[in-house]
């Protein structure tokens, strides 16, 4: 489906990081005309006050999020905290179902209520398409599948932003058969701006500017379930993770470092071309030259994830490691990839593929 030469796109949360980043992408896509940008708390005030970085955005005044003010739009952005998505989604289905919603939140990711009543606590929204693209499927030639459920949608769950990181590490590995998905180890470094804007002291430069903290330890991160959903979409019959993310001194980025069995009689020289063959035609993900490890600081700002693969034959395991902007390629940029699909566009089109340096 081609929409029209020009789409409207209203964006709810505006004031926040992911809804922030979303609009700074916009404003660079030849298509997408911004219209009603709104708020909770920060209603009232102008966009500028709490995105000065966007100037020519900065007079606009926000709205409060109501159905009145997304209405009427092409395109709804809802970059809302997890649970406020799925009300606000219902009441502009009534009014226009044919508008595209995207939601940058957690409600509408998850397959299976039952993971959502365990690790959100509060009564499961429904699922809608995955804003993955690259999300591979057993059986299917790379990401077919999941790009022709986003081909004229109109509504896309948008990936946690850690759930992209592990996934493009471990997927090629699961389709391809040569790592078990159980005993599986992801240990990240997380940018600040991951934990949003919320005023908390842990979150301050001066408690974190010297200091790396692990958080949400020992299972209870809410991602856990969406990437075991994600791998077992890849082929997983089972899958197990322990999950530990550590918050570290910068402002965005995730390097994501998870490990998993060699599948045994496995050559350990075989496993580099399963991650090439799974990534040879992606856009957006690129397996590094051996030897050339990725970092947060060349896809700042870029729709990239940037992957290396080895196999630590002595330890038996196969180590990813894969890094992205969490704004980015993890939330915003992920979600205008998953539109211009749905949009009938380029999937490229309007996504910077290179990062800011130094």
């Amino acid at each position: 489906m081609f929409m029209r030469m020009v789409f409207t796109v209203a964006v709810a949360g505006a004031s926040g990081y992911a809804g922030g980043e979303m609009l700074r992408l916009l404003l660079q896509h030849p298509q997408a005309q911004i219209g009603a940008v709104t708020a909770h708390s920060n209603a009232g005030s102008t966009l500028g006050e709490h995105q000065p970085h966007l100037r020519r955005l900065a007079d606009r005044v926000l709205q409060p999020t109501t159905p009145d003010a997304l209405a009427g739009h092409d395109v709804v952005v809802l970059a809302l905290p997890h649970g406020a998505s799925g009300a606000v989604a219902a009441e502009l289905a009534e009014r226009d179902p044919a508008t595209v919603v995207v939601d940058l939140g957690a409600d509408h990711r998850l397959v299976d209520a039952a993971d959502w009543v365990t690790y959100y606590g509060s009564e499961h929204a429904g699922t809608w398409p995955y804003g993955l693209p690259e999300l591979l499927h057993t059986g299917e030639e790379v990401a077919a599948a999941q790009r022709a459920q986003l081909a004229g949608t109109t509504r896309i769950a948008v990936p946690g932003c850690n759930v992209t990181a592990v996934t493009l590490g471990l997927q090629p590995g699961v389709a391809a058969g040569v790592i078990e998905p159980v005993d599986v180890v992801a240990v990240l470094a997380n940018g600040y701006s991951g934990a949003g804007k919320s005023l908390k002291p842990h979150l301050l430069a001066s408690e974190g500017l010297g200091m790396a903290q692990p958080y949400a330890v020992g299972g209870t991160h809410r991602h856990i379930p969406e990437i075991a959903q994600n791998l077992r979409a890849a082929g997983a019959p089972e899958v197990t993770i322990s999950f530990t993310p550590t918050l570290v001194p910068m402002s965005r980025g995730i390097l994501a470092t998870a490990t998993a069995r060699l599948v045994p009689g496995t050559d350990p020289a075989a496993v580099r071309a399963v991650w090439e063959t799974a990534y040879a035609d992606e856009p957006f993900v690129h397996l590094l030259p051996p030897g050339q490890w990725p970092t947060t600081a060349a896809t700042l700002g870029a729709n990239t994830a940037l992957v290396q693969v080895a196999v630590d034959e002595r330890a038996g395991r196969v180590v990813t490691v894969t890094a992205i902007d969490n704004l980015v390629k993890g939330t915003a940029g992920g979600a205008l990839q998953s539109l211009n699909l749905a949009l009938g566009l380029p999937e490229t089109l309007g996504l910077p593929m290179d990062g800011v340096a130094p």
